[in-house]
């Protein structure tokens, strides 16, 4: 289900194989250039200001629910770790714990992140814009939603980790940046399009679309904000080795392998501090300047911008949210029944095994 939109990355390379990525400072500046209006609608519109905080709000509680893993992990475990370049079933149970964490996110990352989208297409259309009145337009769309943002979510996530360094090796492969890159560009007008009423595949197809027809615009936005992305990013790591020394007491002294949860849970301090930036004063810019960008190019191409309320599917994905973080609880209350306890507690091995015990795991 979350491979869908594969087809994007590759149309996109080929896309890339012609076009050049657009010069830095020019980003820079399309991007400082869309501000003002975004900035207008927001102080117009203040509800934008409530999606993005709790969008915020969602992002820290998912951050606490995935370093409780964390925390169950045996200090042996970590230990066996540094002379191992294989893997342990704990690096399995953590992937998979992370991907459902990111999912149960995502839910109200897709919805809050549409409602800002919906605000700007209200407003262009001159049409009152309130919380509730976005929420109609949104929420019969939660399943492509939802689906869009568990893979782009998981798709961002991933590549951090990548570019995270690794205990042997260089960091992330140029093959990687290059896909990850055609992956945020071609789903530019994902979001969009799917509140003017396309289904998850169409949207793909018409976000391919825009970026063919308006590569200069979309490119500029997308590399803009990847750089302002970047440097909070970099600002982040520093900052947070800074806030250690600063707030020497919060982890307690002794190994390495003991601290690892106290470690990861204050790290979230300086991680939420810099998603808080993102989320409150950058996304909303991209966001709206993606649909205005959308809106533009239906425009141009004499088709309507609609916003259309289908039949809604919202009472399943709430069904379908509700049994993922019934798993949640399962997992937390009764990890020493369903044997998670006794997987996390298996030690790392010299013997080979998948590749995600091949570093790219949490240690």
């Amino acid at each position: 289900m979350l491979n869908k939109l594969d087809f994007v990355k590759e149309e996109i390379r080929s896309i890339l194989g012609v076009e050049q990525k657009p010069k830095r400072i020019g980003a820079l500046k399309y991007f400082f250039a869309r501000i003002g209006q975004a900035v207008k609608l927001v102080f117009t519109e203040k509800e934008i200001i409530l999606f993005a905080l709790l969008q915020w709000v969602a992002i820290g509680l998912g951050y606490f629910l995935w370093v409780q893993m964390l925390n169950w992990i045996p200090d042996e475990v970590w230990r066996s770790a540094e002379n191992s370049d294989s893997g342990s079933i704990a690096d399995v149970v953590l992937l998979a714990w992370s991907f459902i964490i990111v999912g149960i996110v995502a839910l109200p990352i897709g919805i809050l992140n549409a409602c800002i989208g919906a605000v700007h297409f209200l407003h262009r259309q001159g049409r009152p814009s309130t919380i509730a009145t976005c929420l109609q337009i949104v929420l019969p769309r939660v399943w492509p939603l939802w689906v869009f943002s568990w893979t782009d979510s998981w798709i961002t996530v991933w590549q951090i980790l990548k570019r995270l360094p690794k205990k042997r090796g260089s960091g992330n492969s140029v093959l990687s940046e290059t896909l990850y890159y055609a992956w945020k560009l071609g789903t530019i007008g994902v979001l969009p399009a799917l509140l003017s009423g396309r289904g998850l595949i169409d949207a793909g197809k018409d976000s391919v679309l825009l970026v063919k027809n308006k590569i200069a615009d979309t490119s500029l936005l997308r590399v803009g904000y990847s750089l302002i992305c970047w440097v909070i990013g970099v600002s982040t790591y520093i900052g947070t080795i800074f806030f250690f020394i600063f707030f020497d007491n919060l982890v307690p002294d002794g190994e390495i392998y003991s601290t690892i949860y106290e470690f990861y849970f204050w790290a979230g301090v300086p991680i939420l501090v810099s998603v808080g930036v993102i989320l409150l004063f950058l996304r909303p810019i991209y966001t709206i300047s993606s649909a205005d960008i959308y809106a533009d190019y239906l425009q141009e191409q004499n088709q309507p911008l609609f916003l259309p309320k289908p039949p809604s599917k919202t009472v399943s994905a709430i069904v379908a949210v509700f049994v993922l973080l019934a798993i949640i609880g399962a997992v937390v209350l009764y990890r020493d029944q369903l044997g998670i306890t006794a997987m996390l507690a298996m030690p790392y091995t010299q013997e080979n095994s998948p590749e995600m015990g091949s570093g790219n795991g949490v240690r």
